[in-house]
């Protein structure tokens, strides 16, 4: 009986570490629970906070990201063009014009013709910047291997590029009244902006 091995020797140190985590966690899913329960159970007698105020705090203590946080890194995306007013708008402008004529513009497209339309004054084509911000956006992120592995240069090609050059160079699109050595934009402007896209005093 002397010789038999202690049983407490015989369990892995870091066991114990395993297992205070998993106690942790639980704990906090625990804590989670109780306050998404106490959130149905104010909301079913008609009163209590927003449900998402609550969650948020409720995060927050259990261990998750507070909502402040979340807010703020989303913040940091910048916004479509057309949603600027000057001077951010041309600086905007500026950056995207150097990524099509710096990138875009001599490894995608081919010399223009009746059937991939192309304008060098692109940029006096709201429905072109817009196209092209977009993709740029996308590119930006989709080519970073950090955020997207090594799919997401192949993703932005599929779903951002491809049908951007194919809406842009259409003969239909909003290169469709220019021609070589000639360049209309008015043919193409509505004649009033959606109000979404400009801003108003209120």
């Amino acid at each position: 009986m002397a010789d038999e091995p202690d049983p407490q020797l015989s369990v892995p140190v870091g066991m114990f570490e395993d297992i205070e985590d998993l106690k942790a966690t639980n704990a906090a899913l625990i804590a989670e629970v109780k306050a998404l329960a106490a959130q149905v159970t104010a909301l079913a007698d008609g009163g209590g906070a927003d449900p998402g105020e609550a969650l948020g705090g409720d995060e927050a203590a259990a261990g998750g990201e507070p909502a402040d946080e979340g807010e703020a890194e989303a913040e940091q995306y910048p916004p479509f063009i057309l949603l600027l007013d000057s001077p951010a708008y041309d600086d905007e402008l500026r950056a995207l014009i150097e990524w099509v004529e710096g990138v875009l513009v001599p490894g995608y497209l081919a010399e223009p013709s009746a059937d991939a339309r192309w304008c060098h004054l692109w940029f006096e084509h709201p429905v072109a910047v817009a196209r092209l911000h977009a993709a740029w956006l996308a590119w930006q992120e989709l080519t970073d291997p950090a955020s997207c592995g090594y799919t997401g240069p192949s993703v932005w090609h599929r779903d951002h590029l491809d049908p951007a050059l194919r809406e842009l160079r259409a003969s239909t699109g909003p290169f469709a009244g220019c021609t070589k050595g000639e360049h209309q934009v008015g043919h193409r402007l509505p004649g009033l902006v959606p109000s979404a896209w400009t801003h108003g005093d209120d």
